[in-house]
């Protein structure tokens, strides 16, 4: 499953691939220690930084600050109000589904991307 990887980043990976939603740092700490597998609040976002940067795990960055965390296998991405926080999950990725391709220069080995829409919901849109 996870090669090179410690104990701590299999636990934090299983948790993630366990849930079938996006989780905060402070979500995967409760679970965690709700499994009997408990470890700092310090040490869960240090390991979801190494999980990110071996891109096992992509993070979405949410209006209000927060990150949430998937596995990099579910290729989710939002349209986010601004006004109310909400998100709506996209169907199906515009990038995969366009068949773009990034110009990247050479050397660089893209492992993930990130899409995020933000505006306003139907609820909050500006009259």
């Amino acid at each position: 499953m996870a090669k090179g990887l410690s104990d701590r980043q299999r636990q934090i990976l299983r948790i993630l691939e366990a849930s079938n939603m996006e989780l905060s740092g402070q979500e995967l700490h409760k679970l965690s220690c709700e499994l009997g597998q408990s470890m700092g609040l310090a040490t869960v976002y240090r390991n979801l930084r190494v999980l990110q940067q071996a891109g096992r795990v992509r993070c979405r960055h949410l209006p209000s600050g927060e990150l949430l965390y998937s596995p990099l296998e579910r290729d989710v991405h939002h349209l986010t109000c601004l006004e109310c926080g909400t998100s709506q999950p996209l169907t199906s990725c515009p990038v995969e589904q366009q068949g773009l391709k990034l110009p990247t220069p050479e050397g660089f080995e893209p492992l993930f991307h990130t899409l995020e829409v933000f505006g306003y919901c139907a609820k909050c849109k500006p009259k």
